[in-house]
């Protein structure tokens, strides 16, 4: 842990939340390496041996990581400075943009776009995720591959979830709890974290994230209106399935 720990905090990917990331999703379960791969399975099926990948909300870099090794050219954004400082000391020679994924402006295409981890779902409305797909497309290269995985589609999310995991580190340990519930059509969830560090006490965190339900003909309208053709594949590795898309002249 790098910063200084205060009492009650409410903040998203970012400070010490940031710092936590990696070790609370690899504890429970996130294998980052194998699902960069199956990606990249599903991408090679329509693009051959890309040799240009961007990862949009790349968060820490782990799969960027993972990215480095298997394609000639790798670059990632993010919107949280936090984790893009994360990811770039993380990935020597590797461009990690701070951006908007709404309205990206890199300067160049890649044969591959990713946006994993329901990142899609922090987007408040339709119109967002119609941008968002016409900034994917604008970074495409003809006969690329864009492959989102989606936050719960509404038939799908279940209304008063609750995860909680403790997960013992070299420092101490960290306890996370989140509550999830619907509304307005969005979803809402509260995550706490308990962090106790040898010589240091218990820190207490909290972040609040609200992500939109959008269907899957949401999803799918909003890639046809930014000129993809796109298909949802259900996939045992990633539970809330992929969006696989192309530009619709390819």
């Amino acid at each position: 842990m790098q910063s200084e720990p205060t009492p009650t905090s409410s903040r998203a990917y970012t400070g010490d939340v940031a710092d936590l990331y990696d070790l609370i999703h690899e504890a429970r379960g996130k294998d980052y390496r194998a699902e960069a791969k199956e990606i990249l399975r599903i991408a090679t099926e329509k693009t051959t041996n890309p040799g240009s990948l961007l990862d949009v909300a790349c968060g820490t870099g782990l799969h960027l990581k993972a990215w480095k090794d298997l394609v000639a050219h790798v670059e990632g954004v993010d919107l949280s400075p936090d984790m893009c400082s994360m990811a770039t000391n993380r990935l020597n020679g590797v461009k990690v943009h701070e951006g908007d994924m709404r309205e990206l402006h890199l300067g160049r295409r890649f044969d591959v776009v990713t946006c994993l981890f329901s990142s899609i779902g922090h987007l408040p409305n339709t119109i967002d995720l119609e941008a968002t797909f016409r900034s994917f497309a604008l970074h495409l290269e003809a006969g690329g591959t864009i492959l989102v995985e989606p936050w719960w589609f509404p038939d799908r999310f279940i209304h008063g979830y609750v995860s909680a995991a403790t997960i013992d580190a070299p420092w101490g340990a960290v306890s996370r709890v989140s509550h999830s519930v619907r509304e307005e059509g969005n979803s809402t969830i509260e995550v706490h974290y308990l962090v106790a560090e040898r010589g240091r006490g218990i820190t207490q965190l909290r972040e609040n994230h609200v992500l939109s339900l959008f269907t899957l003909d949401d999803h799918l309208r909003a890639f046809e209106a930014a000129g993809l053709s796109a298909r949802y594949i259900e996939s045992s590795m990633f539970e809330r399935g992929i969006f696989v898309a192309h530009h619709s002249r390819d």
